[in-house]
């Protein structure tokens, strides 16, 4: 008896032990996070924030672990406000990224310095107010990324910024920042201070961010701003009633001169300096039709050269033309022909679509031959020697997989880009918008050799850009063309070196993927996610939501095929369009399998480009 009243005793503190064990087990850095919960106003979008679990493992908002590590706490849209607990964010020793954009929080900026492990900050449309103490990101030295912008930041640049030598994103726009902008000698990628009242010379080292980087501070002067510096402007003052007075009259002067050049000009023969693009489309009775004219304006310092070329019939406009030539058509691949901006001219065309990164027609020459002219905005990135440089780069490639431009227009405001035409239209369109035979062709051995043809030209890209961080960086299924024997075929890739960098945010595929909206970076396994995309894409015939910048719209393929991996039901996944093909349905799950493993959310855990090309080779029809 004595005995079993002990076994029951010992029964029962062993139970009452292992009742408490999930609150002994929990690790200080989760009860840290219900600490941060508790300090902030409004927290009902945390409902999944429960204590005594593990947010790693029950998938807490906005909280992303790496081996059950938490790196980032990533809070946008929320409605949060009141105060962020920087105490308790200090007990989370792994972070590494914070994300509190489009919140109400307001207030002085919190004590972040005290976070000396950080490698990002993105505090973006909030309230928050005053100036940032100079010595601020003294103690920041892991920084790469600072998005401060739309708040109600005031007072001068701190100077601690231009002590980070990692930091490569910098947007301090739509604030109050007044002052001069301090040099800084580190390797900005993204750089944006427009919007606030900042005053003096822009610095010599920043000059070849656009001028839209600057925009909207009217004490600011100096390239790439048509604002020249006088002598007050440069030391960051006001500038004096006496230097407007000198700057009305010289700008009379030069009205005066502008009108009798023109009165001259107007009694002389001269060429017209503007390139239009005629697109004709019929309206859905077949009958009225409507001229849309795209308009790209020559320089008239070329004036000479352009009406050599006219005179010529464009004939002339030779692969490598020379940089004086600004208003040319530089030509870099003449396998297919020469012609120059008057057969452009001259071409009759139709709007083919717009795109991210621009729009593109087709422009049928006099001649027979049809190409593409997309118009590119944006690509101010780089010097223009650099710019002709890498076309030059473009213009030698040569692979089945890659379609190589023709030639190029450069102006400042805008870039020309000539491909040959591709009749079949792009592999998004045939997959998903064309029911015709076009589509009933897409049988199995055919997408398994579009695939195949995608990580071959993908290959060679990583072998001629081998350095770039995206050596394609916008892949997506519309940027694949089909010969017309579904040869693919890579288009608008290598860009984003030329890009400017707020605008390949907004336009480029690559930032749509975990790595950018989760991670903040960007590197050569973000074009095997996308890539992955494109596979999954193949396979169950479904519109990937990831095209769609607001995720609506389409199916995640990504999370469904995952579910269904979990589950055992890949089968269910094929695209009852190939089903017929049942002695392939083996290797239709083996590249399915691919697919997954190059989508995996961390780029850690996701192949490499050379570990999916290898495997996408291994599978046969």
């Amino acid at each position: 008896m004595a005995a079993a009243v002990r076994f029951h005793f010992y029964l029962f503190i062993l139970s009452t032990v292992l009742s408490f064990y999930p609150l002994l087990s929990i690790n200080p850095e989760y009860e840290a996070l219900i600490k941060l919960k508790q300090s902030f106003s409004t927290s009902n979008s945390l409902s999944s924030w429960v204590p005594n679990q593990n947010p790693c493992s029950s998938k807490w908002e906005g909280v992303i672990c790496v081996n059950n590590a938490i790196t980032s706490i990533h809070l946008p849209d929320r409605g949060l406000s009141g105060k962020i607990d920087i105490e308790a964010l200090m007990q989370i020793h792994s972070l590494r990224s914070l994300s509190f954009v489009r919140n109400n929080f307001s207030g002085p900026i919190p004590e972040f310095n005290k976070l000396g492990a950080l490698k990002a900050i993105y505090l973006t449309k909030n309230k928050f107010s005053g100036p940032i103490p100079s010595d601020f990101f003294s103690q920041l030295g892991s920084l790469k990324k600072i998005w401060i912008s739309n708040n109600k930041f005031s007072g001068n640049i701190p100077d601690s910024l231009t002590k980070l030598k990692l930091l490569n994103e910098l947007h301090l726009e739509n604030n109050e920042f007044s002052g001069p902008i301090p040099e800084f000698n580190n390797s900005i990628k993204s750089l944006d201070m427009s919007n606030n009242k900042l005053q003096g010379a822009i610095p010599a080292s920043m000059v070849n961010f656009g001028a839209n980087s600057f925009s909207g501070n009217e004490g600011l002067c100096g390239k790439p701003l048509d604002k020249e510096c006088d002598g007050t402007l440069a030391a960051g003052k006001p500038e004096s009633g006496i230097s407007w007075a000198v700057k009305v009259i010289i700008i009379l002067a030069i009205a005066a001169v502008v009108a009798l050049a023109f009165i001259f000009m107007k009694t002389k023969r001269r060429n017209v300096d503007d390139v239009s693009v005629r697109s004709t489309q019929n309206n859905h009775s077949g009958q009225n039709q409507v001229d849309n004219v795209v308009q790209v304006h020559v320089p008239s310092s070329n004036r000479s050269r352009g009406s050599e070329h006219s005179s010529k019939k464009g004939s002339e406009s030779k692969k490598g033309s020379s940089r004086s030539g600004m208003g040319d058509l530089i030509m870099l691949n003449d396998e297919k022909g020469t012609f120059g901006l008057p057969d452009l001219m001259k071409a009759a065309a139709e709007v083919l679509g717009n795109g991210g990164l621009g729009s593109a027609y087709k422009a049928a020459m006099a001649n027979g031959m049809s190409v593409v002219v997309k118009r590119m905005r944006e690509m101010n990135k780089v010097s223009r020697d650099i710019f002709d440089a890498e076309m030059r780069r473009f213009g030698r490639l040569r692979h089945p997989n890659i379609l190589t431009p023709l030639a190029y227009h450069y102006r400042r405001e805008e870039k020309l880009f000539v491909t040959d035409y591709k009749p079949k239209g792009s592999l998004l369109f045939v997959l998903h918008g064309d029911r015709g035979i076009n589509h009933a062709e897409l049988n199995w051995p055919t997408r398994l050799n579009i695939v195949k043809g995608i990580a071959r030209g993908l290959g060679f890209l990583y072998s001629e850009f081998s350095l770039e961080d995206l050596p394609h960086g916008n892949l997506k299924s519309s940027n694949v063309l089909l010969t017309d024997n579904y040869e693919p075929l890579l288009s608008d890739f290598a860009f984003h070196a030329l890009i400017n960098p707020s605008y390949a945010i907004q336009t480029m595929f690559a930032y749509k993927t975990p790595d950018y909206v989760h991670y903040q970076t960007i590197s050569q396994k973000t074009d095997v996610y996308c890539l992955g995309i494109i596979i999954l894409e193949m396979i169950t015939g479904k519109f990937p939501s990831q095209y769609h910048s607001n995720g609506k719209g389409g199916t995640d393929v990504v999370q469904w095929v995952f579910t269904a991996i979990c589950d055992r039901r890949e089968e269910e996944l094929i695209d009852p369009e190939l089903k017929g093909n049942t002695n392939s349905l083996n290797q239709m799950l083996q590249l399915l399998q691919v697919g997954a493993s190059c989508t995996e959310s961390n780029p850690e855990q996701r192949l490499n480009m050379k570990e999916a090309i290898t495997r996408i080779e291994e599978v046969q029809v």
